[in-house]
């Protein structure tokens, strides 16, 4: 037994001895969550008027103002920023400078085109750097994988890479092998672009350069993606953000460059390419190679504009003095997809379900309270924004998070939690990985994803439900579907915090126009939200903390 694995059963033990696994005691106040009340805020976030909800529209502020309103009229207290009902954090959308150049001395040809051989990343800065070409392999340094590749002898200071161009290749490696070190055949959270950046720009490097990896991509002459992709000529519906905190960081030209640039840039220095990705393969990483001879200048321009934003916050502090400094997250999501023109995606199910959740228990815990009953533990109540957007508005708590995640004893994510699944022969990718299954067959399911993640809470949900009598199906953590890191219990589970996901499964009705609310079924909702009540309940009342337990 490693001592991960003794402090996880030490754990365990004192959750057993606490009480969790005796039948528990009904959560006070849980009475109180009902159909018609679920139902009504379903309808007012789900409604025409709000418009699908999109980041940054009037219906999404909207929401946000009038959930902010239920939790003070519920008494949650205003943890957020400046004493408000609101955490706020910045997005970033991005443009297309005018002045993008890259020359590389050394090759016949010294002068490129931008779009056929290179072009801005979004995360890069507008900035201007030279230097000699060092290769990084996929430029990922994850101690929690066992995986630097900055791991050779001289290169474990902070200028490992001093004055250099880092050139690395997208993604990861082994990315289609399912016994990966990484995330399996779903690509992990370390081969996210802009964390490659920051890491060599740590160690020194003044500019990165991303080749595709080729070897397994079908061997890419151009770049990974036609620059069209990437910046696109008319600007998209939607627009591309990302996290200020992260974006911001990022203080040096980043360019993606063809397979056919970084062969020659290879070749130049007496060395294949395609040996170079080879080796970059290797478990636990490569040491960087210097590439003598060609001196890269990349100047990029890259317009970045600030887009605030907002989560909505509110906190149940706990009755235990020795433990209300440990907080429960209960969460979801109040973004949808928007509109085009009368076609509104009105996200009743996803993800106004989970949100009128999320009122219903913060009015149960208030309903407790004023019996005299109140959690020992304390309970932050978190509506999260832009989840659509790719989880921006968790990744940003974070970031910065209202209290220590070291003290966040776990996190129970609600999405979709209002039909039942129903997964069609042919789905297409929305369904990828997921096995064709009727409504029928689901009418008294629930799936729980992030289980593999922390045993403990697997036994804890498995102890709420007695009180609810569902299905509880514990599926889909290691999925093709890539299910687990599809809403905002992922950004927790990567911090290592034990976060759960509530989840009543995909359906054709998913992300179109007919995700509208005379879709859900209530009672059933209720019952979920009940369980999801009755768990953070006993959650703030154990003893014991669930552990962790890395993939």
């Amino acid at each position: 037994m490693t001592a991960r694995w003794a402090v996880a059963a030490a754990t365990t033990v004192i959750l057993v001895a606490a009480g969790v696994a005796q039948d528990p005691a009904p959560a006070p106040g849980g009475e109180s969550i009902r159909a018609g009340d679920l139902e009504a805020d379903v309808r007012f976030l789900a409604g025409d008027s709000l418009q699908g909800r999109l980041t940054d529209t009037p219906g999404n502020r909207v929401a946000a103002d009038f959930i902010a309103s239920r939790f003070a009229r519920l008494g949650l207290a205003p943890v957020g920023s400046g004493g408000t009902h609101f955490h706020r954090f910045d997005l970033l959308t991005t443009a297309l400078g005018t002045d993008n150049a890259l020359r590389v001395t050394g090759l016949g040809e010294s002068d490129f085109a931008l779009g056929e051989t290179f072009y801005p990343d979004p995360a890069s800065a507008s900035a201007t750097a030279a230097g000699n070409v060092v290769f990084v392999g996929f430029g990922i340094a994850a101690p929690s994988l066992e995986h630097d590749d900055y791991r050779a002898a001289g290169l474990a200071g902070a200028a490992d890479l001093d004055g250099a161009v880092a050139l690395m290749l997208n993604h990861e490696p082994g990315e289609f092998r399912p016994d990966s070190p990484f995330d399996g055949t779903t690509r992990s959270e370390a081969s996210r672009l802009v964390r490659k950046v920051l890491a060599a720009q740590a160690r020194g490097a003044v500019a990165v350069l991303v080749a595709p990896d080729r070897h397994n991509h079908g061997g890419a002459r151009g770049p990974a993606r036609p620059m069209g992709a990437v910046w696109p000529t008319r600007p998209p519906r939607v627009p591309r953000y990302g996290l200020a905190s992260w974006v911001e960081a990022v203080d040096v030209p980043v360019a993606h460059i063809s397979g056919d640039l970084a062969e020659r840039i290879a070749e130049s220095a007496g060395l294949s390419f395609d040996d170079l990705a080879e080796a970059a393969e290797a478990l636990g990483g490569i040491a960087p190679v210097p590439l003598a001879g060609p001196r890269v200048e990349l100047t990029t321009s890259v317009r970045r504009t600030t887009v605030p934003n907002r989560n909505v916050v509110g906190l149940i502090e706990g009755a235990d003095p020795e433990r209300r400094d440990e907080w429960i997250i209960i969460g979801a999501h109040y973004d949808h997809d928007g509109a085009i023109g009368p076609v509104i995606y009105n996200g009743a199910d996803d993800d106004a379900s989970g949100v009128a959740g999320l009122i219903e228990i913060a009015e149960a815990y208030r309903v407790a309270a004023r019996g005299g009953d109140r959690p020992r533990r304390s309970i932050l109540l978190a509506a999260w924004n832009s989840e659509e957007q790719g989880l921006l508005g968790a990744w940003a708590y974070t970031e910065a998070p209202l209290h220590p995640l070291a003290r966040t004893v776990a996190v129970l994510n609600m999405d979709m939690i209002g039909r039942d699944e129903e997964i069609p022969n042919i789905g297409g990718l929305r369904f990828r990985g997921l096995e064709p299954q009727s409504a029928e067959s689901n009418r008294n399911a629930v799936n729980i994803l992030g289980y593999t993640r922390s045993p403990d809470l697997r036994r804890a949900v498995e102890r709420a439900n007695r009180t609810t009598g569902l299905d509880v199906r514990f599926r889909y953590d290691d999925n093709a579907s890539n299910l687990l890191r599809r809403s905002d219990q992922w950004p927790f589970l990567y911090r290592e915090v034990p976060a759960l996901f509530v989840h009543t499964g995909l359906h054709p009705d998913y992300h179109t126009e007919r995700d509208r609310p005379e879709k859900l079924r209530y009672g059933k909702m209720t019952r979920v939200v009940r369980m999801v009540h009755q768990l953070s309940w006993d959650l703030a009342a154990n003893a014991g903390r669930p552990v962790y337990v890395p993939r």
